[in-house]
């Protein structure tokens, strides 16, 4: 029997990331064993959120409360899907800290959703950055693979 893949799914909010878990539940619906790692990227508080607040604390818990939030539509795809998923929510830089994940959680592979105009910093970076292939769902297009998707896989060099 073979164990499920490990994927780790980047959620920011946007449309363009749900695509990503709904490209993640056709596989599955296709017959892929996975478990998926969720997770959301805070960046660091700005100089003037640090002023205005002036406790750290309330900071982070504001920021991983809005993670949390940001999460929530994924989770309920992957709930009704009955989709195995973890979650976590990490502070710091996006692409750097996403590949840390990667790393930490010993994830096969990273999934994450590309914008209308281009494939964006965090994507591009990502590629650069993570020792397994890298999944950039594009933007749904009626008629075009799982849930109306199209999708572009890079290997990386080992």
């Amino acid at each position: 029997m073979n164990a499920p893949m490990k994927l780790l799914l980047a959620i920011d909010g946007s449309r363009a990331s749900l695509d990503a878990v709904q490209w993640v539940v056709a596989l599955v619906q296709a017959g892929l064993k996975a478990n998926v790692v969720l997770a959301n990227v805070q960046e660091p508080a700005s100089l003037y959120e640090m002023v205005v607040a002036h406790d750290p604390e309330v900071i982070d818990k504001a920021s991983t409360d809005a993670a949390r939030h940001i999460l929530q539509p994924a989770q309920a795809l992957l709930d009704a899907a009955g989709v195995s998923y973890s979650t976590t929510v990490a502070h710091g830089e996006p692409s750097h800290t996403l590949a840390d994940i990667l790393e930490d959680e010993g994830c096969e592979m990273v999934v994450l959703g590309r914008g209308e105009d281009a494939l964006g910093s965090v994507a591009a970076e990502l590629l650069a950055l993570s020792s397994v292939p890298v999944l950039v769902v594009a933007p749904a297009v009626e008629g075009e693979g799982p849930s109306g998707q199209n999708a572009t896989c890079s290997p990386t060099e080992t």
